[in-house]
């Protein structure tokens, strides 16, 4: 089997969606609710591209509408078809849940990854935008959804074999 091929199985050798003994669907469920949490008291607590400094000049809460991907990128696609590669990235990675061992960091990663992609797709579904706040003036602005996707990824790649990080197949 392919390194990174997802395992599968019938009876009890089939895995749980979310690796772990419930370790990841805790962090999953509870990055949804914070994602959900701050998007909407950042909405109603400041208007629409309004900045308000926190640490200046380092940090600022700044809320714009985000209609494309990651950093505004393909802005002019329908949110059905922004939602739906979400939603294939996502799939991937739950296909592929194999190929992280069923460590403490691999699951807190997969819980990451998944709450905050799910956050993000239902926005988008819900309101054809996602919501992005959080201004470090060195970077695009984004979201607690956005920045539970990129520290899941981190963790992931770190719950890796080492071999399989490097590019390796051992």
């Amino acid at each position: 089997m392919h390194p990174l091929q997802g395992t599968r199985g019938t009876g009890a050798q089939r895995r749980p969606l979310i690796a772990g003994s419930g370790i990841g669907l805790v962090v999953s469920a509870a990055t949804l609710a914070a994602s959900w949490a701050a998007d909407a008291a950042v909405e109603r607590w400041l208007g629409l591209g309004v900045e308000r400094p926190l640490l200046p000049p380092v940090l600022s809460l700044t809320v714009l509408r985000n209609r494309g991907v990651a950093f505004g990128l393909l802005g002019g696609l329908p949110p059905l078809a922004l939602a739906g590669v979400a939603l294939t990235v996502l799939a991937m990675a739950l296909y592929n849940r194999g190929a992280w061992a069923a460590t403490r960091c691999g699951q807190w990663g997969l819980g990451l990854l998944v709450g905050g992609a799910l956050a993000n797709v239902i926005q988008r579904l819900r309101a054809g935008y996602v919501v992005d706040y959080v201004d470090v003036h060195i970077w695009p602005v984004f979201n607690v959804a956005d920045a539970a996707i990129v520290a899941g990824a981190c963790l992931l790649i770190l719950a890796l074999p080492r071999g399989r990080r490097a590019g390796g197949m051992g």
